[in-house]
């Protein structure tokens, strides 16, 4: 047990922490866990993806898990969901049609403008020439300074 008041108050907050995160982590299982089965029963599996996904969201967001891992969850309930040719869409949602390949008008090139007259370039004088004091090795910088 810890002797220190900071420290007793650190550990109080982790288990505060750690039932909070808990709730959060086991809930984002269960619904990865139901994901999973309805995928395997190929039946709602839509809906218990998103409800899924959007669970881990919250546990990510919240700190009870890390985000990568959150993405790294998803991605494979994603790829579950697409290896049935399925597509998740939200509730209310028209399913997303065929993507068609857009055909890209290009702009007219406009024409080239007139070229200007323009101005003789200024000679440029030559600059003065800075004395610059001789480097010294380390050495002898020491010893001058002595």
């Amino acid at each position: 047990m810890a002797n220190i008041k900071s420290q007793i108050k650190r550990n109080h907050q982790n288990e505060k922490r750690r039932l909070r995160n808990r709730t959060n982590r086991g809930a984002a299982r269960t619904a990865v866990k139901d994901a999973r089965a309805a995928l395997e029963s190929k039946t709602d599996s839509q809906k218990s993806v998103l409800l899924a996904i959007s669970m881990l969201d919250k546990a990510a967001n919240k700190g009870a898990i890390h985000p990568r891992n959150a993405a790294r969850r998803k991605g494979r309930l994603m790829k579950q969901l697409h290896a049935l040719g399925l597509q998740p869409q939200a509730e209310g949602m028209e399913p997303a049609a065929p993507a068609v390949e857009k055909t890209v008008e290009k702009k007219a090139v406009k024409p080239a403008k007139a070229e200007k007259e323009t101005k003789p370039a200024r000679e440029s004088k030559p600059k003065a020439e800075k004395k610059t004091a001789e480097k010294k090795p380390a050495a002898k910088r020491a010893a001058a300074k002595k």
